[in-house]
């Protein structure tokens, strides 16, 4: 009963790159879509799969089986990249050209993946463009789904488009002179070969059939989505934001205790991902930071991969002086159960994309720190809706309680009021979306499963 059942589902394969960034937005797309009648196998290396099963198993939501199938993906055994390696999660930076070595090495199994699950389409990521050939290939047609908003990509594929950084037409956005000089770096340090124009970021556009997926939706993002559409000549569909709510058992930690015992919008929750890692000096200028602005605050301080817990560290004078004011977390915390808690007035982040939307979501006004990537685009994009303040770095600590102030002082109620907004329009968005998206991806699957029965 069960295998007909299955038959009658729509079959898609979805292939994240290895980070967990995108392997949870990923998972939180193909929740979706197994909802709407699809049967999803889900392809990662096994260190990711494992992370990606505890998720499913902490779900208490569900009262049922979610149809997605787990496919290891294996990576070629390279020296000095073990299989705990196989992900962008605490690997040593060094080490990140033989990951993207390994993963590009992995194409030929890929290939006979694909000819043994004969799925109906293929969603991929931005950095395997060898993937969608293959797909291509064998008659499966291939949609790209990026887990970057609108406004970074359409930002780095006007200056790959017009070689310029500073003509894109949205003058909120741009960069500083050594972030341009750290995208160039970053860029060459992860080029993948054999793609038409010799740049992946933007080639594998052309890859995707008719659309391209985004983790987005239009009342944040509307210009941008329309310019970069407008730019990969394809039809962007937005998912929506995509957010995973943890497993429940948030409130029984102690952070989630004292928290409770804080007034209302008075915290400021402090936290740069989990492939982030604050330097010793940018720490201390940090501290000195929180401790002249006064506020609440809870900050998530985790330490280069190799590095014992706390080396890159909280100053432990700073700690001593202000237990009364904060909480240090070293490790993993609870961020959608503190996002959401009433105490909560303000999220200091890197501004990664996903961290981003969270903040909307919630409701939660934005103190940036970007490092690296499309971080400083997503700040400066948040400081145009008028949700965050970007942090002045490099001083002693004055620039970062100057953005503080700002959005714990006299201007918070307009903060809070405009990303209460967008919050509203967010989840006005957010079902209509994936109807959207299912509706799209059920007529590409069923041209190309008519284009195979003509051939």
């Amino acid at each position: 009963m069960e295998a007909k059942q299955s038959d009658l589902r729509m079959r898609v394969l979805m292939f994240p790159w290895l980070a967990h960034g995108h392997v949870f937005p990923f998972l939180e797309l193909a929740k979706g879509l197994s909802n709407k009648h699809f049967h999803v196998y889900f392809c990662s290396t096994p260190i990711n799969l494992d992370s990606v099963k505890n998720s499913l198993n902490n779900n208490k939501n569900d009262n049922y089986h979610i149809p997605i199938e787990l496919v290891e993906l294996p990576l070629p055994s390279l020296p000095d990249l073990p299989p705990h390696y196989h992900t962008t999660k605490n690997i040593p930076p060094h080490l990140m050209p033989a990951l993207m070595k390994a993963f590009q090495m992995s194409a030929p199994a890929f290939s006979d993946i694909l000819a043994d699950l004969k799925p109906g389409l293929l969603i991929y990521d931005g950095f395997q463009p060898w993937a969608a050939r293959a797909a291509a290939a064998q008659g499966i047609p291939p949609v790209l789904f990026s887990t970057s908003g609108s406004a970074s990509l359409a930002f780095f594929h006007h200056h790959h488009t017009h070689k310029s950084w500073d003509t894109f037409p949205f003058d909120a956005i741009r960069l500083k002179e050594h972030e341009k000089r750290a995208m160039i770096a970053a860029g060459e340090s992860i080029k993948v070969k054999n793609v038409d124009d010799g740049d992946f970021i933007f080639g594998i556009f052309k890859l995707s059939c008719e659309i391209v997926l985004i983790k987005s939706y239009r009342g944040f993002e509307r210009k941008y989505m329309d310019y970069l559409s407008s730019l990969c000549d394809r039809k962007l569909v937005p998912t929506g934001p995509l957010i995973s709510h943890g497993d429940g058992d948030d409130q029984d930690l102690e952070v989630m205790k004292w928290l409770g015992e804080r007034e209302e919008g008075s915290t400021l929750y402090i936290s740069f991902g989990s492939e982030n890692y604050v330097s010793n000096e940018e720490m201390v200028e940090i501290a000195k930071g929180l401790e002249l602005s006064g506020v609440n605050f809870i900050w998530v301080a985790r330490s280069p991969a190799g590095e014992e817990a706390g080396s890159a560290a909280v100053p432990e004078e700073f700690e001593e002086r202000m237990r009364e004011k904060g909480v240090v977390v070293r490790g993993w915390a609870p961020q959608a159960a503190i996002l959401g808690h009433r105490s909560v007035g303000g999220f200091m982040t890197h501004c990664g994309w996903s961290s981003v939307t969270e903040s909307v979501y919630y409701g939660v006004p934005v103190v940036a720190v970007p490092f690296k990537a499309d971080q400083p685009v997503n700040a400066r994009l948040a400081v145009e809706a008028g949700i965050g303040v970007e942090v002045a770095r490099g001083g002693d600590g004055d620039g970062v309680a100057r953005a503080i102030g700002e959005v714990f002082g006299e201007g918070r109620e307009g903060f809070r009021r405009r990303v209460g907004e967008l919050r509203e329009k967010m989840k006005m968005e957010d079902e209509e979306a994936m109807d959207e998206v299912v509706e799209e991806l059920s007529r590409i699957s069923n041209k190309g499963r008519s284009l195979i029965l003509q051939q």
